[in-house]
This record gives C-alpha cells, sequence and structure tokens, in this order.
C-alpha cells in the first residue's frame, strides 16, 4: 500500500503492536518517539523489522518536521499515559498530552496529512450513574481525572471544528492489557496475573466498580480497520474500542485469574482514589466497521501468565514495566 503512516508514540505499549499490524498491512511505517521509558530496545526491534524510527519528542518542532514530512496518516499515541503518572508530573502531563498534542495538530494540518487518529480513552465517562446501561458515544464526557481530563481537551478541538479542515478520528480505548513489546505490569489485568503468579498479596480496591478490557493487539487492529475504511466513512467519528461482553468489575478479574493461578491470595481494601466506574457500549465500531476482538481477558490472563512462567520478564517488578518509577 502506497501511504505513509507516522504514529507519535509508536515505540510504546500499543504502539509497537501497532506497527506490526500496518507493516502487516503493507504501509510504510514511521515512529516518533522520545522514548521515556528507556524503551530503546523496542526502537530497536522496529528498526529492524522495517520501521523508520525518529527519537525525538512531539514538543520539539524540528522532531514534527522530520516525523511529518511525507506522512500520509499520522496515529497520535505519545502521551503521559494515565492519572498516576499524569499526578505525578502534571506541569509535563499537560505541555505533552495538551501542548504537544495542540502542536501535533497543528503541525499534520500544515503538511497536509489526510487523517489525524487520536488515541483517547473510555475514562471519559468517568463515573455512571446507573451502571445497568452501557454507554455509548453519544454519552455526556465526565472525566474525573487528569490525564482524562486532557483527552477530552484534545477531542474538543479535533471534533468541534476548531482544528480547521484536518480530517480526524478519535479512538475510546477500554482499558488494555496483554503482553506486548514494551510490557507493562502497571494495567490491571497484568497486574493481577502477575501479582498471583509470584504469589505476592494482592489487594483490590474499588472491586465493585465496572471498566471495559480490550487487547494490545486488539487496539492495534482497531487503528489499522480505521485506515483501511474509506476516509467518508470514519473522519469526524469517534469510536469506542473494545467488545461489550468485555466489561467486568474487578472482582471479576480476580476470579477469572484465580481460574488460572489458584494459589494466590488476595483482599479487597478501601480506598477511594479512582473512582472511575463506567460499563461501556461497543456497538459502533461492530457495526460501522465489523470490528471485533480476537483475545478475551481469560486469553490475556493466560497469555501473561504464560510468558511470565517462561521467564519472558527476568523482573516482572522492575520499573521499566510500569509508567511511574
Amino acid at each position: 500500500m502506497d501511504e505513509t503512516v507516522l504514529v507519535a508514540g509508536g515505540a510504546g505499549y500499543v504502539g509497537a503492536a501497532l506497527c506490526s499490524e500496518l507493516l502487516d498491512s503493507g504501509r510504510r511505517v514511521r515512529v516518533l518517539d522520545a522514548l521515556l521509558h528507556g524503551q530503546h530496545d523496542v526502537a530497536d526491534g522496529l528498526e529492524r523489522a522495517g520501521v523508520e524510527v525518529i527519537r525525538g519528542d512531539i514538543r520539539d518542532a524540528g522532531a514534527r518536521g522530520r516525523a511529518l514530512e511525507g506522512a500520509d496518516v499520522v496515529v497520535h499515541l505519545a502521551a503521559i499515559v494515565g492519572d498516576p503518572a499524569c499526578s505525578l508530573d502534571p506541569e509535563l502531563a499537560h505541555e505533552v498530552n495538551v501542548e504537544g498534542s495542540r502542536a501535533l495538530i497543528d503541525a499534520a494540518r500544515s503538511a497536509g496529512s489526510r487523517l489525524f487518529v487520536f488515541a483517547s480513552t473510555c475514562s471519559n465517562y468517568g463515573r455512571m450513574v446507573d451502571v445497568s446501561i452501557p454507554v455509548d458515544e453519544r454519552a455526556d464526557l465526565a472525566p474525573v481525572s487528569l490525564y482524562a481530563e486532557q483527552k477530552v481537551t484534545i477531542e474538543k478541538q479535533l471534533f468541534n471544528g476548531s482544528s480547521g479542515v484536518l480530517p480526524a478520528v478519535g479512538l475510546r480505548f477500554a482499558t488494555v492489557y496483554g503482553v506486548a513489546p514494551r510490557m507493562r505490569f502497571d494495567l490491571t489485568v497484568n497486574e493481577f496475573t502477575r501479582d498471583l503468579w509470584a504469589d505476592r498479596h494482592l489487594e483490590v480496591f474499588g472491586e465493585q466498580f465496572w471498566r471495559p478490557y480490550v487487547h494490545v493487539r486488539d487496539a492495534g487492529r482497531a487503528v489499522r480497520l480505521v485506515l483501511d475504511a474509506p476516509s467518508e466513512n470514519v473522519r469526524g467519528q469517534v469510536f469506542n474500542v473494545g467488545r461489550s461482553d468485555q466489561n467486568f468489575r474487578k472482582l471479576d478479574l480476580v476470579a477469572l485469574a484465580r481460574e488460572r493461578l489458584p494459589s494466590g491470595t488476595f483482599a479487597f481494601v478501601e480506598r477511594t482514589e479512582d473512582p472511575r466506574d463506567y460499563k461501556v457500549s461497543f456497538d459502533k465500531i461492530r457495526d460501522a466497521l465489523g470490528y471485533d476482538v480476537t483475545m478475551t481477558v481469560p486469553d490475556g490472563i493466560d497469555e501473561v501468565a504464560t510468558a511470565l512462567e517462561a521467564g519472558a520478564f527476568p523482573d516482572p517488578f522492575g520499573g521499566r514495566y510500569r509508567n511511574i518509577p
């Protein structure tokens, strides 16, 4: 396919998996990544696979210019990801997630990119009043975390007309899990699986709260599906990314993980710092684009446990596997 795709944040957790999808589709792939988490090995692996990697920051005008030269499509994944990381350094989070995103949007418009795909989050829905009715893309956004607030800010810029003529698509990803080149163990499914596998006592808070989940490779597949679709079918649209039967409470995740790892111990504890509680409908992406997942949460638990048992991560509690020190 005669198309060059720039993946900002392409050496990250979702980004590296996405790059594999794009290479398989025959596209030329370029990555712009600051390698904030030291994932130089991931960047090297991408280069060996045929990806052009620019080691740079989206806040750097020179790096943006080099990355956007000849790019037909921009997929924007680069961010300070997750509320813990944003809360640790709110100023940096604003610089990257808001100002950096705005600069990349402006540069992509000036460069003539045909499509800008923005990675957002289902956390934008915040805390639902009635979790018996899954929310869809038409629901009010009520973010309760700094990270989600910043995502909502950029969504509004892209879809209220203030970004000029730049055609854009927003993808609100469910919480991601699974094995990936830039592995993370600070994500719920991966963390629960690791702790039970390691016989660590797992403490779980907010066990009644609902979240949707999607495998990291299925997240990448959703981006590819958007790029494969006729532009008129996706531009100006926002899609939740996941599958409706993959909404779970944390207590459900513990039960599923213990089916695979029955020896681990756990306790439900009282904490109030994360009030998010939302059940999400993914009918739109299914009906409009024919999207479905290939992995379920039990599949992901087994995948992570199998990788741990095989020694794929010699120190799964090491700092390289999370987004905060």
